[in-house]
């Protein structure tokens, strides 16, 4: 009869790759920050939810909510969630455009990520830039 063999040891196993081992890329890191964007979104959206039921609870309600987002920290976190909308967009149409099998040379990546910050970045201040000399 043949001897049951004992399972490998936990030293053994092979160790999955990780950040130790990885160098940190552009792509790397634009994969982290379009997932921790669309967490961000998620609290944005809890805001904004907040804001329409302030609205539809009456004027002291809205009056408050206003009072909160029109404060500098208010200010500081909806210009946050401006720009973590816009780069999670700007995320989402590379990912679009590696999808239809485009981009995926070197440069292209690098291209692409580095778009996605500027974009982001020079959008957000535009949205901003009207929506204050609008408002």
């Amino acid at each position: 009869m043949a001897e049951a063999k004992a399972p490998p040891r936990a030293a053994d196993r092979p160790l999955s790759p990780h950040l130790q081992i990885y160098r940190l890329t552009w792509t790397m890191a634009m994969s982290v920050i379009h997932r921790l964007t669309g967490i961000a979104l998620y609290g944005g959206t809890l805001l904004l939810a907040y804001w329409l039921i302030a609205l539809a609870a009456g004027a002291d309600a809205f009056a408050t909510a206003q009072w909160v987002f029109g404060s500098f920290l208010g200010r500081v976190v909806l210009f946050g969630y401006t720009w973590a909308l816009l780069h999670h967009l700007f995320g989402g149409l590379r990912h679009f455009v590696w999808d239809l099998g485009y981009g995926f040379d070197l440069n292209a990546r690098m291209n692409l990520a580095r778009a996605n910050l500027i974009a982001s970045g020079i959008l957000t201040v535009v949205v901003w830039a009207i929506g204050l000399s609008v408002g």
